[in-house]
């Protein structure tokens, strides 16, 4: 039972413990819903006025509309659009609390400062922030501000948003979804999808794809470049991954959620000496910090901090019996972990207002007081490491990584110090050395074999050398199976990939960051776009991006701002549309030829990965470019 629901041995040897404890899972929890509800998996069931709920009937001999009168594709059409509204809120929302922190830095008085001065003036040049004689101080300020009146914005345009390519940006003007402020643009879909307003499906997702651009080239895409702002932009290092990090001898603390702002004070204040002196005097051998989700990604690619764990192995940290404190902000935190923490020493502590656990300690975090609350935490984390009873069950599987990848960095690694270019990417894609490239990213999904989509989809594409560039839960899954080594080129890439792997010094698959840091890879598009040779339009390049094992509402709203940016998407399930013929042609057909992109579905990660090798040979004919060299 445990192979067939994850690869990862790690997570296997935990689920097995768990099952003769009688610990339910995500898994379990999954089972006991058999069958879930067949009209909410086409999309066709509604709420949205107390009328209902309704539902239509897909084979037609029950009620086609509503008590209102929506048809299935109104209905469906509404249900996607919220759920683009809800990802793109939840990430933007990150972006806004990052932007607060970078204000606090231009204070004299905050724990936050600025490392990284040149990012800093690059970002507010984009916003056209005048630099002349300015301090980092006056210019973090000035950018903070800017920044945080995108959210509130309710004409124009958003600024980021211009980085694109100018025939991408020329393309939503003409399409009426350039963003004109975040904020307005999840609010718009709310205000369209409620009873009584907007019925046309395709007027709908327009307003969709407008919003998903919204959290791409605005809420994501501040996120990640603040966050290189204030804590430093990532470079090139090596860690460790999986359930294996966890140390007996040491306080484990875990950091589980999404926004570094307080995980980044955690790191600091676990190196305290005080903190490290009281950990001695428990008995321990030290503090140790590592990471679930992309909380666990954000602290790996800057300071090297082991990850624990992706999305499906929170509960299992816990259920090895030696994690001390489980620290949680928001997003993918399952609420199911406050029950299963008292059957384990575990602390588990909650830091965010706006995510709260009924019976769960609450240290509420402020960036204004960030380093005094970290420590705070650590020190419960520490003084709990003595409750701890028995001998804890730590698998020993780890592996080597290699991450801390960007798009700054991509010009150096490629181009060298003193000739920082995206020419050697350009240039292995149009000789034909690389097909081209896939981003896949995205969560864990136990409806799937854990971590295998990924990990298989990843295999395929390097196999017929096309780089990936990886994020989020898929980045920790590929991670485990040791796909970010460098070596891993020579076992599975192609030759034309594995050539430039050697002469480069990378792995065939780029971690890049956190689920936010999905914004790198649009900018990276855009330098290869603006490099020359493959194009105008990021629609004209050879690449493809995948989400095979998607759970949130943000990888919807990720999936349509890659679409809307010109990027087919393949998507290991379908979104809950199936119920609206018309809706589904228009996802994985017309909208190629409005914006560039467009869906398609499929579940098996091997057939997945060749209907984008197709794509990216589409795009390599059209471009003109020679055969790839290796075929």
């Amino acid at each position: 039972m445990a192979k067939e629901r994850s690869i990862d041995r790690a997570t296997q040897e935990v689920l097995k413990r768990a099952e003769e404890a009688h610990l339910r899972t995500a898994w379990e929890r999954y089972e006991l819903q058999q069958p879930q509800c067949g009209f909410g998996q086409l999309g066709i069931c509604c709420r949205i006025c107390n009328m209902g709920p309704c539902r239509i009937d897909p084979f037609g001999k029950g009620p086609s509309e509503g008590v209102c009168g929506a048809d299935a594709d109104t209905i469906a059409a509404r249900n996607l659009a919220r759920m683009i509204a809800a990802g793109a809120a939840a990430h933007s929302d990150h972006g806004r609390d990052v932007a607060h922190a970078l204000l606090l830095a231009a204070s004299a008085e905050s724990d936050y400062q600025v490392k990284d001065p040149a990012k800093l003036r690059e970002v507010a040049r984009a916003y056209g922030i005048g630099l002349d004689g300015a301090s980092d101080r006056e210019i973090a300020k000035a950018l903070a501000e800017r920044a945080l009146a995108d959210f509130g914005q309710q004409e124009g345009e958003l600024e980021l948003a211009l980085r694109a390519p100018k025939k991408r940006v020329e393309r939503w003007r003409e399409l009426g979804i350039l963003p004109r402020g975040i904020d307005r643009e999840v609010v718009e879909i709310m205000h369209r999808t409620t009873m009584g307003v907007d019925t046309d499906y395709r007027n709908i997702i327009q307003q969709g794809l407008c919003c998903a651009l919204a959290d791409g080239w605005g809420g994501s895409m501040i996120a990640t470049e603040l966050q290189d702002i204030l804590f430093g932009t990532p470079e090139p290092l090596r860690a460790k991954v999986n359930l294996g990090v966890l140390e007996e001898d040491k306080v484990n603390i875990v950091v589980h959620g999404h926004e570094p702002t307080l995980s980044e004070m955690v790191v600091a204040a676990a190196r305290d000496p005080e903190l490290l002196r009281l950990a001695e005097q428990k008995g321990a051998k030290g503090i140790n910090i590592s990471g679930i989700c992309c909380t666990a990604n954000e602290i790996l690619m800057r300071h090297g901090v082991p990850i624990a764990g992706n999305f499906l192995q929170q509960e299992l940290a816990v259920m090895t019996g030696a994690v001390d404190l489980m620290m949680v902000d928001v997003q993918c935190i399952m609420p199911a972990l406050s029950d299963l923490v008292k059957h384990f020493h575990t602390k588990l502590v909650t830091t965010s207002p706006k995510a709260k656990f009924p019976g769960v300690e609450h240290i509420e975090f402020s960036e204004e007081h960030a380093l005094e609350i970290a420590k705070e935490i650590v020190r419960l984390g520490v003084e709990n490491f003595t409750r701890r009873s028995g001998k804890a069950f730590i698998p020993k599987e780890t592996m080597d990584l290699v991450a801390g990848f960007t798009a700054e960095s991509v010009f150096t690694f490629l181009g060298g110090t003193y000739r920082a270019t995206y020419r050697p990417l350009n240039d292995a894609i149009i000789d034909g050395r690389l097909r081209g490239a896939a981003g896949i990213v995205g969560c864990n999904n136990p409806k799937i074999t854990h971590d295998w989509a990924h990990v298989e989809m990843a295999e395929e594409l390097i196999k017929h050398d096309v780089l990936v560039v990886t994020t989020g839960c898929s980045a920790i899954a590929d991670a485990k199976h040791g796909l970010l080594r460098p070596e891993v080129a020579f076992e599975l890439a192609g030759r034309g990939l594995q050539e430039i792997c050697e002469a480069v010094g990378i792995p065939p698959v780029l971690h890049v960051g956190s689920c936010v840091d999905n914004s790198r890879i649009l900018m990276t598009l855009t330098h290869m776009v603006a490099e020359g040779g493959l194009g105008e339009d990021i629609a004209d390049l050879p690449v493809a991006g995948a989400a095979p094992e998607w759970m949130s509402e943000k990888a919807v709203a990720i999936a349509f701002y890659f679409v809307a940016s010109g990027v087919f998407t393949v998507l290991g399930f379908p979104f809950p549309i199936y119920g609206s013929k018309k809706l589904n042609k228009l996802l994985t057909e017309e909208l190629e030829g409005m914006v560039g992109g467009k869906f398609a579905f499929e579940s098996d990660p091997i057939k997945a990965a060749h209907l984008m090798i197709e794509h990216i040979e589409k795009k390599r004919a059209a471009l003109k470019l020679k055969e790839v060299m290796y075929a």
